[in-house]
C-alpha cells in the first residue's frame, strides 16, 4: 500500500521525543548561523542572500535533471531582488520562471499559500509547452491514466511509487493547504511535513519536485521569520540525492509514521545550514585578508588567483597552473607569485622542485 491508500491519510504520527531532540541540535546551529549573520555588513549579508538563492534555484532544478546556466540565474536573482546594478532578467524564460517562483516564495512567505499560487508558480515555470508534451499548465493534473513514478530502460521500468488519481487530487490538496496555513506544529516540521505530503499527492502532471521544494522553502522563510536566506536545503538535498529519493520512497510505502522522514529532512537542514556557516567563515577570513593587505598594489591576475584561493580553488597552486589560469608566460607567472611571497601574502609549502607549490599565508605578522 501507498502511504495515501491508509484510510487515516493524511494524519501522520511521528517520535516525537527523537524528532524533537534532533531538531533542538539544529536550532542550535540555526542560532550560531544567524549570530555569524548578525555580526556582518549589510553588503555581505545581501551578497551571501544572493549567493544562496542562486544555489538554490540552481540546485532544485538540478535535481530534477534540468540545467541552469549560474551566471544567468545570478543576474535574475540580482535583478528581482534589486541588489545588484549588474543584474538583468535573463532571456532564458526558463530560468526567468525558476527564479520568479523563487523570488515570490521568498519575498511574500507571510501572504497565504493558495491554489491559485501554486498555479502561478506552475505556470512560471513551464513558459514554453510543445504540442507533444502532455502537460496541462497552471492546473492539477487531469489525466486518468496512472501517475506514477518510474525508472529504469523503456520496458523495464521498476515503479516507485503511484499517486492518487487526479479526481482525488482538489481535496487532497485543499487539506494539504489548510495545514500550511492553520497548523500550530513547529515551522520546520511543518516544512518537513508539507514537503512529502505535496509529493505524495503529485498533483501536477509534471514540475512536481520543484514545486514541492518551493513551498519546503516558503514554510522554511516562515519559520526563520525572514526572507533572507543564507543557507539552500536543495543544494543539501541535490548532494544527498540518491538518500532523498529513499527516504521519501520508504516512506511513502510504509503507513503513516514519518518519523524516518522527519529525521532525515532535519539532518539535511543541518546540512545545509553547517555548509553556509564554513561559507560565512570564509567570507569573514577573506573580507579580513583583504582588509589587512588593502593597501598593497597588487595586479589583476594575482587577484584574481587570491579570490579563487578562497572560493575553491582545484587543486594545488603551481606556477604551471597560475599560467594557464591567467594566459600569461611562466616567467610572468613566477614573478607575481614572488612578489605575493616576499609581501607576505603567499607562503611556499614544504615540497621543492618542480612540485613548488603556493598558498595563502595567514601567519604573516606584518
Amino acid at each position: 500500500m501507498y502511504i495515501w491508500q491508509y484510510k487515516d491519510f493524511p494524519h501522520f504520527v511521528w517520535d516525537t521525543e527523537k524528532v524533537m531532540q534532533r531538531l533542538s541540535d539544529v536550532k542550535k546551529e540555526q542560532g550560531r548561523l544567524s549570530g555569524m549573520m548578525s555580526i556582518l555588513g549589510f553588503d555581505v549579508k545581501k551578497s551571501t542572500a544572493l549567493d544562496s538563492m542562486t544555489t538554490d534555484v540552481i540546485m532544485s532544478s538540478a535535481i530534477e535533471g534540468i540545467t541552469l546556466n549560474r551566471d544567468d540565474v545570478r543576474s535574475s536573482v540580482a535583478w528581482q531582488l534589486g541588489i545588484d546594478k549588474a543584474g538583468v532578467p535573463s532571456s532564458n524564460r526558463y530560468v526567468e520562471g525558476a527564479v520568479e517562483v523563487m523570488c515570490d516564495a521568498l519575498g511574500n512567505y507571510q501572504k497565504p499559500l493558495t491554489k491559485e499560487k501554486l498555479f502561478a508558480w506552475h505556470t512560471m515555470l513551464f513558459p514554453i509547452v510543445k504540442k507533444y508534451e502532455k502537460i496541462t499548465v497552471g492546473n492539477y493534473r487531469q489525466s486518468t491514466a496512472p501517475m506514477q513514478v518510474v525508472s529504469g530502460r523503456l520496458g523495464s521500468e521498476k515503479v516507485h511509487y503511484e499517486a492518487p488519481e487526479s479526481s482525488q487530487v482538489p481535496e487532497l490538496m485543499d487539506e494539504l493547504l489548510y495545514f500550511a496555513e492553520h497548523s500550530t506544529i513547529d515551522g520546520i516540521l511543518k516544512a518537513a511535513v508539507a514537503h512529502l505530503w505535496f509529493v505524495s499527492i503529485h498533483p501536477f502532471s509534471d514540475g512536481n519536485g520543484r514545486i514541492g521544494r518551493t513551498i519546503m522553502d516558503m514554510l522554511l522563510a516562515r519559520a526563520d521569520g525572514s526572507q533572507n536566506r543564507f543557507y539552500s536545503m536543495s543544494s543539501a538535498i541535490a548532494e544527498n540525492r540518491k538518500s532523498y529519493y529513499n527516504a521519501l520512497e520508504n516512506t511513502q510505502k510504509n503507513g503513516l509514521d514519518i518519523t524516518e522522514w522527519l529525521l532525515w529532512f532535519i539532518d539535511c537542514l543541518g546540512k545545509a545550514v553547517q555548509k553556509s556557516i564554513q561559507t560565512v567563515n570564509r567570507t569573514v577570513e577573506k573580507t579580513a585578508f583583504w582588509d589587512r593587505y588593502r593597501n598593497f598594489a597588487l595586479n589583476s591576475r594575482q587577484i584574481k588567483i587570491i579570490n579563487m584561493l578562497f572560493d575553491g580553488f582545484d587543486g594545488k597552486l603551481q606556477t604551471s597552473k597560475w599560467a594557464k589560469i591567467n594566459k600569461c608566460s611562466s616567467d610572468t607567472a613566477l614573478r607575481d607569485i614572488q612578489d605575493l611571497v616576499q609581501k607576505g601574502i603567499f607562503a611556499q609549502t614544504d615540497s621543492g622542485g618542480r612540485s613548488t607549490c603556493y598558498e595563502l599565508n595567514f601567519n604573516n605578522n606584518q
